[in-house]
């Protein structure tokens, strides 16, 4: 009884990190698989994100405010960001690498100058700062919090790529950008509102994480690779691809250190080789394999 309560804890960590990876990962995914814009940069988003809603939620004491401003500003970074450089670089892969990833020591700079190098935590709201007794124990009801908007995240993304115009348009640019624009739809807006999306929730999971993980300079580096990990394996541009990769990386993060401890600095990397070695596109690609 012991071990499946010890186990029911772990698929619960497991849910929550799997959330906030979706979050994540799906703005990056979206973003390269439709845009065809590579963005290294996009956690230091989410770092952004993190640290823009502690302040906010240092200064006037309002979680809720926080996670409602602090993607908004996130939003305005990234669109400038976009408009004034990377857009610039679409079709070049190697050049878009190069220069996202000099914008990771750009944003860590500019995290030490403006807060320093001391570690924050941002405060629970007191809504959700208890315990749900579940598996024998409190779990913190934070976390299923997390978990509870990711799942909502995932099916408004859904509703809003298949039940409206702007997904029609977008899926439109994906399957023929050229008649498209010959019938007088306006791609470019349409992805760039798509690019904002993404970069609006990089910023929302930086908020949702802040009260779990240490909001610091580096923090977008540690929840990088993860991050490519869940693009790569669910397909680049697949929202599905991104819920599965998720899950997947979520549950072998979680699972791997406590069920293999010598093993799980690889854990993670080991499950990407297996499933690469049969989907090499991933397992949801936007588009089939040719």
């Amino acid at each position: 009884m012991e071990l499946v309560n010890f186990l029911g804890i772990q698929l619960l960590n497991a849910l929550w990190l799997s959330a906030l990876l979706f979050m994540l990962a799906v703005g990056l995914s979206v973003v390269f698989g439709l845009l065809d814009v590579l963005n290294l940069a996009h956690c230091t988003l989410y770092m952004i994100g993190a640290y823009i809603g502690f302040t906010i939620a240092n200064w006037l004491g309002s979680y809720w405010l926080a996670l409602a401003v602090a993607p908004v500003a996130v939003t305005v970074v990234g669109a400038v960001l976009y408009v004034a450089l990377l857009r610039r670089l679409r079709g070049n892969h190697l050049i878009q690498a190069l220069v996202t990833f000099g914008l990771l020591f750009v944003g860590y700079d500019a995290a030490r100058m403006i807060w320093g190098v001391d570690q924050f935590r941002m405060a629970e709201p007191a809504l959700l700062s208890g315990s749900f007794p579940v598996f024998g124990q409190g779990y913190p009801v934070y976390r299923l919090f997390v978990f509870a908007v990711g799942l909502v995240t995932a099916v408004a993304l859904y509703l809003g790529l298949e039940r409206t115009r702007l997904g029609a348009v977008v899926r439109a640019g994906v399957d023929d950008r050229e008649t498209a624009a010959v019938l007088g739809i306006n791609i470019d807006r349409a992805f760039f509102i798509v690019f904002c999306i993404g970069t609006a929730l990089a910023g929302f999971a930086g908020v949702l994480a802040a009260p779990i993980r240490t909001v610091e300079p580096g923090m977008d580096v540690e929840i990088l690779i993860p991050a490519l990990v869940v693009v790569v394996i669910g397909g680049p541009g697949s929202l599905k691809g991104a819920v599965l990769g998720a899950l997947i990386i979520g549950t072998a993060d979680t699972f791997g250190p406590v069920l293999l401890p010598e093993f799980s600095s690889f854990t993670m990397y080991a499950v990407m080789a297996a499933i690469l070695l049969v989907r090499p596109q991933g397992l949801l690609p936007v588009k089939p394999a040719h």
